[in-house]
């Protein structure tokens, strides 16, 4: 089966799925025009790109003469609004993204792993992190969750406790666990990535040792390990929360910024923290620290 893809162009994306989903769209959604990205919206915000695309997909021989008569009568745009349809061949999602996403080693004997792939790994004594694109952002290829897994690979975490504030897939909560810690609480402002999170945790089998809360339920307690792959501004924000619940002597790792956006990031984490060299990779940084 075929499906119609069309492409609407409007400065009111939001007035435009409404009326495309009136039409019987089977599926509407915003894609950015212009490769600018938005990383993590604040609660309650549904931001767009400043060139949003409305892209909607309708079954094959669907009319699309009075979908696009309707948006030009009802957008600001009138008859200068853009469209643009296409016929898209319905593909097996699946097979294409296992395809396009490696099995990883992060480190010696440390893997992350699409379900699908695990027979790949057939090293004796590998420690194998089973993962797969859902819900919450975190799969372990982009280059700030690789810069945290690898920390985490190398660091001491056997009976530690674990805080990973911005949790999303749970992914460095559950690598932890893998690794030899003891028990992570996991934060979000996202249910859907607390749900990530659990549904990934007991995929490990560590179900049993993760919590997953939302910032109002969370209750600040001392860890053994502070992790928080977000971005700069909310990291510079949680400096004082994160070191409240950082356990004297006790490792952190923040990542989610950009090489240029470092010395600020660490001057918030100063009064309570000293530093390790940072560890890099394309453009993007992770400061190491242990709390004083």
């Amino acid at each position: 089966m075929a499906w119609l893809q069309l492409r609407v162009f409007t400065r009111t994306p939001e007035f435009a799925e409404e009326l495309l989903s009136a039409y019987e769209a089977a599926a509407v959604s915003f894609v950015d025009g212009a490769d600018t990205p938005i990383l993590e919206p604040l609660p309650g915000e549904t931001p767009f790109w400043p060139d949003t695309v409305t892209q909607a997909y309708f079954k094959e021989h669907h009319d699309l003469a009075p979908v696009i008569a309707a948006l030009r009568e009802a957008l600001p745009e009138g008859e200068a609004l853009r469209t643009e349809t296409l016929l898209v061949e319905d593909r097996d999602w699946v097979r294409l993204w296992l395809e396009h996403w490696p099995v990883q080693q992060i480190a010696d004997k440390f893997w992350v792993v699409p379900q699908a792939k695990r027979h790949e790994v057939t090293e004796p004594g590998a420690i194998v992190l089973l993962l797969d694109p859902g819900l919450a952002f975190g799969t372990g290829t982009h280059p700030s969750t690789y810069l945290c897994l690898e920390w985490l690979a190398q660091a001491d975490l056997k009976g530690k406790t674990v805080l990973d504030y911005g949790c999303g897939s749970g992914i460095l909560a559950i690598a932890a666990l893998l690794l030899g810690a003891e028990r992570a609480v996991c934060v979000d402002i996202d249910p859907q990535a607390l749900t990530a999170t659990l549904d990934n945790a007991r995929v490990n089998g560590v179900e049993a040792r993760v919590q997953a809360l939302l910032p109002e339920a969370f209750e600040p307690a001392e860890y053994g390990v502070v992790l928080a792959n977000i971005l700069a501004n909310p990291l510079i924000g949680l400096a004082p929360l994160l070191a409240r619940c950082a356990a004297p002597g006790a490792g952190l790792a923040l990542a989610g910024l950009l090489e240029r956006q470092a010395d600020e990031v660490r001057a918030a984490y100063a009064p309570w923290f000293s530093f390790e060299p940072d560890g890099q990779r394309e453009g993007w940084n992770r400061i190491n620290g242990r709390r004083r």
